[in-house]
């Protein structure tokens, strides 16, 4: 049976530089990873290909069997990314913007469910604001709301805490819970590691473009239990 993410000599290069020279990793469901190294050591890299955002120089891997080079659209639907750019249209309300998340996934947008979304991440008054007046903070809060519509199999992390204060970093620490509680997987590339160990399982660091440090931290993920209603759905 396959492991939930399972790379085999991942490796990718920009130019001449090779970023990561032979990721190997067996990932199993329920856990949640962070993922660790110095500025430009790869950790983006690595998130931006088990996303299929980018496709490896060289290796393969499968996510909850599915290969990531061969059946990238199949992997992407089992996947849920925050990135730095929140990816949101600033014309837009927060509201229209995760309708027309949903219209792009195929989904019939449930008004219910946006608002409920929405109060969850500390935004129902600014529902009709347009978001090109929020502040960073603001944004990264409405890209979560996003994930909390299409809870992933696979959530992968960039940095999640940069903009959040005390109250947000709650929120993606009780998502990520809910994430692994459900039987899912979530990768947390930080520099930050007080912030996510209260839910993670494991560290893995990048160094020379591998991992190198394996180190295992407990998870008390049970402060988080409920958190965010409904987060573990599929």
């Amino acid at each position: 049976m396959s492991s939930g993410l399972d790379l085999r000599g991942i490796a990718h290069r920009f130019g001449r530089r090779w970023v990561l020279r032979g990721i190997d990793a067996r990932i199993e469901p329920g856990e949640v990873i962070a993922l660790t190294g110095r500025n430009g050591s790869g950790k983006t890299t690595l998130l931006r290909i088990c996303g299929t955002l980018l496709r490896p120089s060289r290796g393969t891997g499968t996510v909850f069997g599915i290969d990531l080079v061969k059946e990238p659209g199949s992997v992407r639907e089992r996947v849920g990314m925050l990135a730095h750019d929140a990816g949101l249209y600033g014309n837009l309300t927060a509201r229209e913007n995760l309708e027309f998340s949903l219209r792009m996934a195929g989904r019939t947008p449930d008004a219910t469910a946006i608002a409920g979304a929405l109060e969850r991440v500390g935004l129902k008054r600014e529902a009709t604001d347009r978001v090109s007046g929020f502040s960073a903070g603001m944004r990264r809060r409405l890209a979560l709301a996003r994930l909390l519509l299409r809870p992933p199999a696979l959530l992968l992390l960039d940095e999640p805490y940069a903009s959040f204060d005390v109250d947000g970093i709650d929120l993606v620490n009780g998502f990520t819970a809910g994430i692994a509680r459900a039987g899912g997987i979530v990768l947390v590339a930080t520099h930050d590691l007080p912030r996510v160990r209260p839910v993670m399982h494991r560290e893995l660091r990048i160094e020379g473009g591998r991992f190198v440090q394996a180190g295992l931290e407990p998870a008390d993920a049970a402060r988080f239990v409920g958190a965010v209603e409904g987060d573990a759905g599929r």
